[in-house]
């Protein structure tokens, strides 16, 4: 049980707990921006403290207003866990939240994650394979996205698909930055995630199309997540966008990417629209 009550009551500020001396120096930080995650963030927190290989964490709360700040510190802390959380209640958004935390990361690799998605024990692991086996030339690892409720054959049609797709259409992402790991030098070099280059919703493709420009990515089914499929309503892009961007050759997704950042603003998709939750009542969100 989680004692909301006793954790360090640190809503709005910056805070860092390290973990014991060790031996290991990490060679992963886990960077997960969140909101209001009060339903999923200890579960996720969990299955991440299973992993495998070992890591620093950087939380980043993005102006909560529910106890999931507490409840962060309530699994962590005593834990053998390095952790910090960050506050950026100023700007909302994955976007800014993200970039408040990559000053924070000081490893050589890095991976996105999002608070309501379940990740394997091996997820660190498999990530860390595809990076060394690549050489440096490979600036990314991208986790085939499978829906938790699938059985197995379900689960290898859909990596084979998204690995697939990866394959014919190499220097494009087909996952969002639940699924991203990076170089963090690459990442850092590529200009990371930043309000002021991108302020938009699908701000994890604009930020791997520079990396890419980098090195490449790979993908294997051994190498997987399952994001909440609990937003039924897309808030992002529309289809003819989405043809676009695959048929765009890379060369001109620079210029793609200005297109697109002049209809998202006319639609009014800041990334802060992806705070808009039709599964919870208005006074939860």
């Amino acid at each position: 049980m989680i004692d909301i009550d006793t954790a360090p009551a640190t809503f709005g500020q910056d805070w860092h707990s390290l973990a014991p001396a060790t031996t290991v120096v990490p060679r992963w930080t886990v960077l997960m921006a969140f909101y209001n995650e009060a339903a999923d963030i200890v579960a996720t927190l969990n299955q991440l403290r299973q992993q495998t290989r070992p890591f620093r964490l950087v939380l980043v709360d993005n102006g909560s207003t529910d106890h999931s700040v507490a409840l962060c510190h309530g699994v962590l802390a005593g834990r053998g866990i390095d952790y910090v959380i960050l506050s950026e209640a100023d700007v909302a958004g994955q976007t800014a939240a993200f970039a408040k935390g990559l000053p924070h990361v000081d490893t050589e690799f890095v991976a996105t994650c999002d608070a309501d998605t379940y990740y394997p024990t091996g997820y660190l692991a498999a990530a860390e394979r595809l990076l060394d086996a690549g050489g440096s030339t490979t600036v990314a690892a991208l986790a085939c996205f499978i829906s938790p409720d699938a059985g197995p054959f379900r689960a290898l049609v859909m990596a084979l698909h998204q690995c697939g797709a990866g394959w014919l259409l190499p220097r494009q992402t087909h996952v969002g930055a639940a699924g991203q790991c990076f170089r963090t030098d690459a990442l850092q070099r590529a200009g990371g995630y930043s309000v002021g280059r991108w302020p938009w919703v699908l701000g994890d493709h604009e930020v791997m199309h520079r990396v890419l420009k980098l090195g490449r990515q790979r993908m294997s089914t051994q190498h997987w997540c399952g994001p909440s499929e609990r937003r039924s309503v897309p808030v992002r892009w529309s289809l003819f966008e989405r043809i676009a961007y695959h048929v765009t050759p890379f060369a001109l997704k620079d210029a793609y990417f200005r297109w697109l950042s002049d209809r998202f603003e006319r639609r009014g998709l800041s990334a802060a629209r992806l705070r808009v939750r039709e599964w919870q009542p208005a006074g939860a969100q």
